[in-house]
């Protein structure tokens, strides 16, 4: 990757990366660097996803009980653990989702404001 590209990817708030986990794993349960690839895939590789922002992100949704972990065996036959989408996880993707589009929606309205009520 060049350094162009590097400067281009944006870091993660701790929030909207707990957003993005759930969502992930709504397509079904997945390993860590298999989360971490599909956001970046998704993303266009726009959204880098590091280890020391991941692992703790996904042992915070472990606590809240919107993620559970198994261990399994991962397509390259190695151990790995599996995380999976909770049911408690699944109503708290949908309230994340709703306060995303709104801070999202928020933040689109001061940065292109009408030209009516623009200061």
């Amino acid at each position: 990757m060049s350094t162009k590209e590097q400067r281009e990817r944006i870091e993660l708030l701790q929030g909207t990366l707990d957003l993005l986990i759930l969502r992930t794993l709504r397509w079904g349960p997945a390993h860590g660097h298999a989360i971490a690839k599909a956001i970046e895939f998704r993303s266009e590789d726009v959204l880098q996803v590091e280890q020391g922002s991941l692992y703790p992100a996904l042992h915070r949704l472990i606590k809240r009980k919107w993620i559970a972990v198994e261990e399994g065996t991962s397509e390259n036959n190695r151990r790995a653990k599996f995380y999976r989408l909770t049911s408690k996880g699944r109503r708290q993707l949908e309230v994340e989702t709703s306060k995303w589009e709104k801070l999202a929606g928020a933040i689109a309205r001061i940065l292109r404001p009408t030209e009516e009520g623009e200061p």
